[in-house]
């Protein structure tokens, strides 16, 4: 008896972020509208109307003004696409427990367990659009096949709004005419090391040696390439995969030069990110910082400590450390960065001194901040630094967080 094949759904909601405001703002839906503020800032999302005229996420906002000037741009609310995703979450977790979120508005859902009693794939992918419609008033589209590298690629080409499902009888015919970005791990650099060797298409690729791919690409991107263009993906869909890094990120409305304005800033993006990680009950062992200057050249530093932190305070004082060993006083900075990687469960765990002895119950102290976050809402609770400067604090473009 021949094993039963896997079927794997790809969720995608349509334009989530657009999506999300329209939802809360029905007098936007039928406009251009785009999710991105300041005109240094970037574009997170634009609905289907705004993408007509070349509108695109990670663009920039200032030319995305240009190119519809008449289009409605609205400022990002990460609290709210946070809550929607989460009841979306719940919806694909109703119908299997083998959910992969990928980010806030994407997932693998493996389904093979649950045809029994919830019907075919196609059925599965109904009842999942159905609900997360009724629910939260937003589409999704969703790409069924046996492999997690076909249905992403089967999603992605039946937006907005549709359900696309490749039979394994199909996937060579409908893999082979799609062009070599289509796989995943073709990015710039590669696709003109291949277009070198006149591969445009995914069946060019599969119609190559091996030897001459491995060496063009090198051997580990080769094989990754070639399995892939014959369809064959092996990999599980791997449910609540655990968050490997925490980030937030600031593009400034105008270029900054002054340090105290550029450490408040490190602060503040510290204090979101130590407060999202201990809100997950996590810990960072690495912390990094990223620096962009006026002329886009873009820095990072990080370091790792014997154990892991989540205080706000003991984890700016890595920050400030790093920063101010760049020795860049005086340079003009249009973006900064606070990452925390390394993540271990817990909040608890042995305390690490960054300078000197920690003032006792500072721990209780973090707690006490935390619960009245969650009570009255992130930011009720604050360093005084930066209530004291949050009238006259960087404009800043919008956050951008991972």
């Amino acid at each position: 008896m021949s094993e039963e094949l896997s079927t794997i759904l790809h969720v995608d909601m349509d334009a989530f972020y657009a999506s999300v405001a329209e939802k809360d703002n029905p007098e936007l839906r039928g406009k251009a509208l785009v999710v991105g503020a300041g005109a240094r800032g970037v574009v997170l999302s634009a609905n289907y109307e705004a993408r007509k005229f070349g509108i695109r996420a990670a663009m920039p906002v200032g030319r995305a003004q240009r190119m519809a000037p008449h289009a409605i741009f609205v400022p990002p609310n990460h609290h709210r696409y946070s809550e929607v995703s989460e009841k979306v979450m719940e919806i694909f977790r109703s119908v299997s427990p083998l959910v992969e979120p990928l980010s806030l508005d994407e997932a693998f859902i493996d389904v093979t367990g649950a045809k029994r009693l919830l019907g075919t794939g196609w059925e599965i992918a109904q009842k999942i659009r159905k609900d997360v419609y009724a629910s939260q008033g937003i589409t999704c589209s969703v790409g069924i096949a046996t492999t997690k590298f076909i249905a992403k690629l089967a999603s992605d080409k039946c937006k907005p709004n549709g359900i696309m499902e490749v039979d394994q009888e199909r996937v060579l015919e409908f893999l082979h005419p799609l062009p070599v970005s289509a796989i995943w791990g073709v990015g710039p650099k590669t696709n003109e090391e291949l277009a070198k060797l006149g591969l445009r298409t995914v069946e060019d690729i599969a119609t190559t040696p091996l030897t001459t791919l491995i060496r063009a690409l090198g051997e580990a991107s080769a094989k990754h390439l070639y399995e892939l263009s014959w369809g064959r993906d092996y990999r599980d869909v791997i449910p609540d995969e655990p968050d490997k890094s925490i980030s937030n990120a600031e593009t400034f409305a105008s270029d900054i030069e002054d340090r105290d304005e550029i450490l408040r800033e490190l602060l503040r993006l510290t204090e979101k990110a130590t407060y999202r990680a201990r809100e997950k009950n996590k810990s960072a062992r690495t912390i990094s910082i990223k620096v962009r200057f006026a002329d886009f050249k873009t820095i990072s530093r990080s370091k790792t400590l014997p154990l892991p932190i989540s205080g706000t305070q003991e984890v700016y004082e890595v920050v400030k450390s790093l920063y101010l060993a760049l020795k860049i006083d005086g340079a003009r900075i249009r973006l900064v960065g606070v990452g925390l990687d390394g993540l271990a469960d817990g909040i608890d765990g042995p305390e690490q001194l960054a300078f000197g002895e920690r003032e006792k119950g500072w721990r209780e102290a973090i707690k006490a901040v935390d619960q009245a976050s969650t009570r009255f809402g992130h930011g009720s609770v604050r360093p005084a630094t930066l209530i004291s400067t949050s009238e006259e604090g960087p404009k800043r473009s919008g956050d951008a967080q991972k």
